[in-house]
């Protein structure tokens, strides 16, 4: 039993951090205590078990630092077991997450890592599925208040055995963000339309992207004196060059097939699955995939384009984490591809991106779509970095870990960590009275989270069999492309044969559930098709520019529409 005093001490720490840190709550005070109350309850039973101290890890982000330099002492105030919450940067921890499944030996009693893992998890056996241990091993230590059914990702952590395998800490998606300020001066207006014959607005697909890339680059060329840019990317050599393509740029451009959460039978990364949804069967045109199709080819195509035609000279030589500060500088005019993960570094006061009243110069919306994009399809990407458990960790550390996982998604905390980090995990958090009132602060990004819109960004899902490995592939493989050593169709080709080689090991060792099964090559003709990825190529790949205005598509959010 826990005793009277230590009681009385932890209940005070609690009150203490309700007082100072978790006052704005979707919880009632009352129903906090109460949560705060289980919790020194269930950490209790661990400390006499024996355990005192934990470590966890995650990447580098916002939300995460929020967690490791103040919830992390928060919990161990309130419940007494100390929590080494280590951040580094993503392409890091996926190295040693990758060696910890293949050894299946983990340093760490907890991960938050992206549920782009998620078929690898199922695949390789090792990973808690987190459905059996709150019903089985974790059920004395699982929140009674966790509420599942409040969380907005838990269909992109479940696998194809339909059991949860992650809980999500934070999500952000891949939006389009762009000056709405400078989008709306009137002589602008008039420029562009004497030259494309249509509005400049929000752009619906990707020749009016370019459109609005080309204007801003080359024909307006500068804003109050300092040079401006269509077009903002990333091009640098590193890990993060990968996930630029991985994180759905194919799909928006319409090389996977149609289908929510993710393309059926071939995803966003060209991979195709055999009538069992579960079966990956290869990568290559080949072999009925679609990473080096015309689609997938047309997109690594524009890309190049556009980093070199329209974004600034140093983007070449940036990587995702120093490229995502830019656009507040103030010299980019639209940015395709935006992690939402930067909202709240792009609202501060001092920024030239921010207007005197607090509200930002700059709006997002959703990202234009390729040529070969179809109704149906995924929108876009969206991060849903998860809770992630061994199997083979020590029973009581595990539980000591998943008690730290639901104290910082818990409904007494998360509503605090939503408005630090911005990266939404629940509903209640996204419906909250704070955000209805705060939401001209954020550019879109409540219409965006409170709208079904949410639902067709998602991360990377099921067909990937061994998301670490395959994951690797392509940014070492994208590179030559920008440095103009291989055309995008060579680069491609070379791709899609690696993550065919890849495939083929999996499926020679063998995996413990759904190990990859590749069809016989065959003359590409045979899966190329007007009717599903992967896709002939088109007569015309740049239609005509379509462009919204952007309060018709935010009403649209409003009014709980997608587009």
């Amino acid at each position: 039993m826990l005793s009277m005093s230590q009681a009385m001490a932890d209940q005070k720490a609690a009150e203490k951090w309700l007082d100072q840190e978790f006052a704005i709550s979707s919880l009632s005070r009352p129903r906090q205590l109460e949560e705060m109350a289980w919790f020194i309850a269930a950490a209790e039973q661990l400390k006499r078990k024996g355990v005192r101290e934990i470590r966890v890890v995650s990447e580098i982000i916002d939300t995460h630092v929020y967690e490791s330099t103040v919830l992390s002492k928060a919990f161990e105030d309130i419940t007494g077991i100390k929590v080494i919450h280590e951040t580094m940067p993503e392409g890091e921890l996926v190295d040693r997450l990758q060696k910890a499944i293949y050894t299946d030996n983990s340093n760490y009693d907890g991960w938050i890592s992206d549920s782009d893992l998620i078929g690898t998890h199922y695949r390789y056996g090792v990973i808690e599925p987190l459905s059996d241990y709150m019903k089985g091993a974790g059920k004395e230590y699982t929140n009674p208040g966790l509420d599942i059914k409040d969380f907005i990702g838990t269909s992109f952590t479940t696998a194809p055995d339909g059991k949860l395998y992650q809980l999500p800490d934070q999500q952000f998606a891949n939006l389009y963000w762009f000056r709405a300020d400078l989008f709306a001066r009137k002589d602008l207006q008039e420029r562009f339309r004497q030259k494309y014959g249509y509005e400049l607005g929000v752009p619906q697909n990707w020749s009016a992207y370019e459109d609005i890339a080309e204007f801003f680059s080359l024909d307006v060329k500068s804003i109050d004196g300092k040079p401006i840019y269509g077009h903002m990317d990333y091009g640098k050599r590193d890990p993060s060059l990968g996930w630029r393509f991985t994180d759905a740029w194919l799909s928006m451009a319409g090389a996977a097939d149609r289908g929510i959460p993710n393309g059926l039978p071939v995803d966003e990364w060209g991979i195709r699955v055999s009538s069992d949804k579960c079966t990956a069967v290869g990568a290559s045109v080949a072999r009925g995939g679609a990473t080096n199709s015309p689609a997938a080819v047309y997109a690594l195509t524009k890309y190049l384009e556009w980093l070199n035609k329209y974004a600034p000279p140093q983007a070449r030589q940036l990587n995702f984490s120093e490229a995502g500060p830019v656009p507040a500088q103030g010299q980019i005019a639209q940015q395709i591809f935006w992690y939402t993960a930067f909202t709240s570094s792009m609202i501060k006061p001092e920024l030239k991106v921010m207007n005197p009243d607090g509200t930002p110069k700059w709006r997002m919306a959703p990202s234009p779509h390729g040529a070969y994009w179809k109704t149906g399809m995924q929108n876009g990407y969206q991060d849903v970095g998860s809770w992630t458990f061994f199997k083979s960790t020590p029973p009581a550390r595990k539980a000591a870990a998943w008690l730290y996982a639901q104290f910082v998604t818990a409904k007494t905390v998360s509503l605090k960590k939503s408005i630090v980090g911005l990266t939404f995990i629940r509903e209640s958090d996204i419906r909250h009275e704070y955000f209805t009132k705060n939401a001209p602060r954020y550019g879109g990004l409540i219409e965006f989270y409170r709208s079904p819109a949410r639902i067709a960004w998602t991360p990377t899902g099921n067909n990937v069999p061994d998301y670490p490995r395959l994951a690797n592939l392509w940014w070492s493989n994208i590179a030559p492309a920008i440095q103009g050593e291989l055309s995008p169709q060579a680069a491609l080709d070379k791709l899609a044969d690696q993550m065919d080689s890849v495939m083929a090991e999996l499926q020679s060792k063998g995996m413990k559930n759904c190990a990859p099964k590749l069809n016989a090559l065959q003359d590409p003709s045979k899966y190329l098709s007007d009717k599903g990825a992967p896709w002939k190529k088109l007569a015309q790949e740049k239609p005509r520019g379509e462009t919204i205005d952007y309060e018709k598509l935010l009403q649209a959010w409003r009014e709980g529409r997608v587009k």
